[in-house]
């Protein structure tokens, strides 16, 4: 649990540096300053994301998400976290589950810009993990396996951020 708080208090002293973050979902896609800040910029300045950032850093994967790009990514917020199986969590960001939390965490990105309109329109998308995952849209909203999405084009300069209330995990 300590390691949990070490990086949570880094996120949170990280969210501090950067420019501010549009807490109005609705604005999301259309903020400037949030577009040209990376996907990790993005989750590190939003506090509802600082579950995502200790796995991404635990995992190792701030780099490559904070590369060119372009990524879609399926951020799921503490809330989803908090909802995985007790213990889950706190396992999977041990050293030695690092492969596997590496895993799990490319299962939510899938490569290229896919905006909301474009989400709509698909059946199914592959990860950067190797995985298919299951995209629905309904009257109710879309789905990403078992995931709702919540929030919707969030522009970052490296892609874009759709928020889901669930993790989803991988087949394999």
């Amino acid at each position: 649990m300590r390691f949990i708080t070490k990086y949570l208090s880094l996120a949170a002293l990280s969210g501090l540096l950067l420019t501010s973050f549009v807490a109005n979902a609705g604005d999301h896609g259309h903020d400037e300053a949030t577009a040209k800040s990376t996907i990790v910029e993005i989750a590190v300045g939003n506090p509802d994301f600082s579950t995502l950032v200790a796995a991404l850093q635990a995992a190792g994967l701030v780099e490559a998400l904070s590369g060119e790009g372009p990524f879609t990514v399926f951020a799921p917020t503490n809330a989803a976290f908090a909802a995985l199986p007790a213990g889950t969590l706190d396992d999977l960001l041990k050293p030695e589950n690092k492969d596997t939390l590496s895993a799990v965490l490319t299962y939510h990105v899938v490569p290229g810009k896919v905006m909301a309109a474009d989400v709509v329109k698909l059946t199914e998308a592959t990860s950067l993990q190797g995985d298919t995952i299951a995209v629905s849209a309904t009257d109710a909203g879309v789905k990403v396996d078992a995931a709702n999405v919540t929030a919707t084009d969030i522009s970052a300069s490296n892609g874009v951020i759709h928020v889901i209330d669930a993790v989803i995990l991988p087949n394999s």
